[in-house]
């Protein structure tokens, strides 16, 4: 999950931003490319007014990139990476984005069984088996196959 905070008026396509942030996230962190990581990896894009946010110095024109990946989702290398990548997402959409150094990226990680999806607060092992199986839930019976296409 990403959560990226900027001034109204930052980004002229902001659904896009959300999109190319979102994968790059599932890029860096090498997940497969399966329906569940591209269904349930995201981002969204929070604008708010200049006047609801500053830095000591009373500047307004930061942009803060949020990202929360299960524990142990990225090694040191991939932390660098995806700092870099980000920041050069945001700092290059179109509209109206700030230079490089106004740009916050912080990585975080939800403890083992504190990743909630479909109902279940998954550990990291059951995630991998989610994974391995390509399943998705059925509403109130688990887990099941997914039909192939």
């Amino acid at each position: 999950m990403i959560d990226v905070y900027a001034a109204a008026g930052t980004f002229d396509d902001p659904h896009d931003v959300a999109r190319r942030v979102a994968a790059a996230v599932m890029d860096i962190e090498g997940v497969p490319n399966i329906p569940m990581f591209r269904q349930n990896t995201a981002a969204y894009i929070h604008e708010w007014p200049t006047s609801a946010f500053s830095n000591v110095d009373g500047q307004a024109d930061h942009v803060r990139v949020q990202v929360l990946t299960n524990a142990g989702a990225l090694g040191r290398a991939k932390q660098l990476q995806l700092v870099a990548r980000l920041t050069e997402l945001v700092s290059t959409a179109p509209g109206h984005p700030p230079q490089a150094d106004h740009i916050w990226v912080l990585l975080t990680e939800a403890p083992d069984g504190g990743w909630g999806l479909w109902g279940h607060a998954h550990t990291n092992a059951e995630l991998l088996e989610a994974a391995r199986s390509d399943s998705l839930p059925t509403p109130h019976h688990g887990h099941r196959e997914r039909p192939t296409q």
